[in-house]
């Protein structure tokens, strides 16, 4: 299926693109907007060169960073860019593209005078194809030869994710091999050591390996062509005829794979499935049919489907995905099954924000949004009801809605091939999501008991633990850096190479603040990278920090950390910017609020921020500091 199923068909799609450019303040929008559409080889040609045309270099406001990608490849490559540009856009994110001359990937690596150089990409797809990569390995070759072919295929592979990430310390994404040859063997296949068959499928192995070893991501293009089958992607006529080895008609998917993969880089996966329950948690109306009337678990082969997606999601919660119930519903009886059905895989602890009343869902959608503190654009709902998806979608244009029938079997698939849970990688953080939200909720609790504040903090019983940047935590920083936007004071954008450099820079400190209370652990809250300038100012280059411990006097503690780790470099003074984004205006006044004094502002709004050190007295809060 490589239709991009889980969108939904618009029926006056070429209209709304002819009229594309009739306003050009809404055309970002508008052209985000039919990108979201099912689309084919053709109509995603169409729509990248409309889009083109009206941004040649993009357009001039963006919330996301826009993304330079050199595609590298021993291949025909050109027909898969307008999938990745356009896939892109689906997310909202402006992607420029590099193709380097036929089959002269590793020369224009080498060489600092090249287009490529001059491209500067800030991330680089390696796609090498399967012919390329087998050059030279025969049926007649022993193991030991198949063995030495196989090693010095991973050097020369090692050899380009070195080059570039030397040159341009940005993201790389490799290709997987394509399994197009075609069995000597059979079902053994693996007995014959020169089989190129055999042979790709060791690569495949090998270069995952490798890649978690140097920090490398995976294109899974074998994955999802096992899925669709080799047909879907590969037309060995083509291949003969231009060297195209993934087919055009598969180009919509392969630049959907890169596309969510640059969205993920910079934090733009959805953090929340929505779910609605009759007939897409559960077979039938649990208001109408009764605890014994709804159809889930064995005994049937609705009930079993209905089950699978339930393990579907439960799995999804459990690699840190958050889970929300939005339901037309009496609570009572939406929450009954979730208490009392024996084949409920779901329970109520699984649920973060539960929502179930007769309001229509968009309203509801936006509360869940704020009872969780994260943006609409973090949602993803699914629902089995064509009317209350079209209309979240026509409310609610940020939140994702994939387009599914009433099959139940279908609900896990569109999920998972729309990409929208899209990771690079699972930390503890992830894990322990679902009950950090359970804590807000009894913290909230808590808060409405007491009369006043200061009762409410010192009953916490918080301690902030800190660290300095280390391997340890390098994961879950970069993950942090680079999802973080609304207390974000710069929302500034670092790899995993610009993490270590800060770890390496006598001048320079990472701090990782994790809080912890009587209600269980907030995980990694707060990330702050300062450094040294040569006037001894310390710029404090980032600092975000989780919404959901607002107001529990994390942020003058913080700042008591950051003075304190600027004052051991010999600081004089705090240099803080605030630099605004669409999402990040909640932080304007934040160093103003601390007692900062504000030295300048821009036209954009932003500010520049300073703090004297010798006049400086650490802040007394209920917060209990640890260096761990």
């Amino acid at each position: 299926m490589t239709d991009l199923h889980w969108l939904p068909t618009h029926p006056d799609w070429r209209q709304r693109l002819r009229s594309l450019h009739t306003d050009p303040a809404t055309a970002w929008d508008n052209a985000v907007a039919l990108a979201n559409v099912r689309l084919n080889f053709v109509l995603t040609n169409a729509l990248d060169e409309a889009v083109r045309r009206i941004f040649p270099t993009g357009p001039e406001t963006l919330s996301t960073k826009k993304v330079r990608l050199a595609v590298l490849g021993s291949s025909t490559l050109a027909h898969l860019l307008p999938g990745i540009r356009i896939a892109g856009l689906r997310r909202g994110i402006w992607i420029d593209t590099y193709e380097n001359d036929y089959g002269q990937y590793l020369q224009e690596l080498s060489d600092t005078d090249s287009p490529l150089h001059a491209f500067k990409p800030t991330a680089v797809l390696v796609a090498l194809d399967a012919y390329h990569l087998t050059a030279g390995v025969t049926s007649g070759m022993d193991a030991a030869s198949v063995e030495a072919a196989l090693t010095e295929m991973q050097d020369r592979i090692k050899e380009i994710w070195h080059l570039a990430s030397d040159a341009f310390r940005c993201p790389i994404i490799q290709q997987a091999a394509l399994p197009l040859h075609l069995p000597l063997l059979g079902n053994n296949e693996h007995r014959l050591p020169g089989s190129r068959s055999w042979f790709l499928t060791r690569l495949n192995t090998a270069l995952r390996t490798m890649a978690e070893q140097e920090g490398v991501d995976i294109l899974a293009v074998d994955d999802r062509a096992a899925r669709d089958g080799i047909a879907k992607w590969h037309d060995t006529a083509l291949w003969h005829r231009s060297k195209q080895e993934v087919s055009p008609t598969a180009s919509p998917m392969y630049g959907d794979l890169v596309g969510r993969w640059l969205a993920a880089k910079q934090g733009r996966s959805f953090k929340c499935l929505v779910l609605d329950l009759d007939n897409t948690v559960w077979g039938g109306v649990i208001g109408d049919d009764g605890l014994e009337g709804i159809a889930i678990g064995q005994g049937s082969p609705l009930g079993e489907a209905y089950t699978a997606f339930q393990e579907y999601a439960r799995e999804l919660s459990r690699r840190g995905v958050i889970l929300a119930v939005c339901s037309k519903n009496d609570e009572a009886n939406a929450l009954e099954p979730f208490e009392k059905h024996p084949d409920m895989v779901l329970k109520r602890g699984d649920i973060a924000s539960f929502v179930a009343n007769w309001s229509n869902k968009a309203d509801n959608i936006r509360a869940i949004a704020r009872d969780l503190n994260i943006g609409l654009d973090s949602l993803c709902f699914i629902d089995d009801n064509p009317f209350e998806r079209n209309l979240v979608r026509q409310e609610l244009p940020m939140v994702a809605v994939p387009e599914v029938s009433d099959d139940p079997t279908g609900y896990p698939v569109a999920l998972s091939d729309g990409g929208y849970f899209e990771g690079l990688s699972v930390t503890d953080e992830d894990r322990e999501r679902t009950s950090q939200y359970q804590g807000n909720k009894a913290r909230d609790a808590m808060k409405a008991a007491v009369t006043d504040l200061p009762s409410y903090l010192r009953g916490l019983e918080m301690e902030l633990i800190w660290r300095r940047f280390d391997k340890i935590g390098q994961q879950r920083i970069v993950q942090l850096i680079n999802k973080s936007n609304q207390f974000n004071l710069t929302t500034r954008r670092y790899t995993d190479e610009d993490i270590v450099a800060v770890m390496a820079d006598p001048n320079a400190f990472g701090l990782q603040l994790r809080l912890t209370d009587r209600f269980g652990d907030n995980g990694i809250i707060a990330i702050v990278i300062g450094r040294l300038q040569p006037n001894k100012d310390l710029y404090i280059d980032t600092w975000l920090m989780s919404c959901r411990v607002l107001g529990r006097q994390v942020e003058p503690t913080t700042l008591n950390l950051i003075a304190q780790e600027a004052a051991r470099l010999g600081a004089k003074r705090l240099v803080g910017d605030y630099i605004p984004t669409k999402k990040n205006g909640m932080v304007k006044d934040h160093y103003a609020k601390l007692g900062f004094t504000v030295m300048a502002s821009d036209e954009a709004g932003g500010n520049r921020n300073i703090l004297d050190l010798m006049a400086f007295t650490p802040a007394e809060t209920f917060i209990h500091v640890i260096e761990g």
